[in-house]
C-alpha cells in the first residue's frame, strides 16, 4: 500500500515551499493569516533567520540541533517542516518535530503549558471528614 502524499489545500509540500509569502498568506486559516499580514515581530524574525540557517545546514548534509525558542506565537510555515524545535512552555523546553500536517498552526499549540490535575490523598491541615480515605 502506497503512502498517501501530503496536500495542504490541494498543494504539495514542494509547491508550498517555493510559493511566495503573499500567496501563502492567502491560503492560511484566518488567525495565522492575520499574524502574517501584520508582519513578523523581532522575536519571530530572529526565529525565521534560525530556521533558514538550519535549512542550509540540512541541505549541506549535516545534522542540526533543535532550535530553542520562547516564541510560541509563530505560525508554522512550510520552511519549518522537518526541523526540530525546543519550545518553552513556561517551565522547560518541549521537543517538537514539525510535520507537514502542522502547517497553519502555532508553535505554542504543541508545547502545553498546563498539566492535568492528579489529586492524591488529603494533606496536612485537611478537615477530619476528608482524612477518611477508603481502602480499595
Amino acid at each position: 500500500m502506497a503512502k498517501k502524499e501530503f496536500k495542504y489545500k490541494g498543494l504539495t509540500l514542494e509547491e508550498l515551499k517555493v510559493m511566495s509569502m503573499d500567496k501563502l498568506v492567502d491560503i492560511m486559516p484566518s488567525r495565522p493569516k492575520r499574524t502574517l499580514k501584520k508582519g513578523f515581530t523581532d522575536q519571530q524574525r530572529i526565529l525565521i533567520m534560525k530556521v533558514r540557517e538550519a535549512q542550509r545546514t540540512v541541505k549541506a548534509g549535516k545534522t542540526v540541533k533543535p532550535i530553542r525558542t520562547h516564541c510560541r506565537d509563530m505560525p508554522i510555515i512550510p520552511e519549518m517542516v522537518g526541523l526540530d524545535f525546543m519550545i518553552y512552555n513556561g517551565k522547560e523546553f518541549t521537543r517538537v518535530e514539525v510535520k507537514p500536517e502542522m502547517i497553519g498552526q502555532y508553535l505554542g499549540e504543541f508545547a502545553l503549558t498546563r498539566r492535568p490535575v492528579k489529586h492524591n490523598a488529603p494533606g496536612v491541615g485537611a478537615t477530619r471528614s476528608s482524612l477518611f480515605v477508603p481502602i480499595k
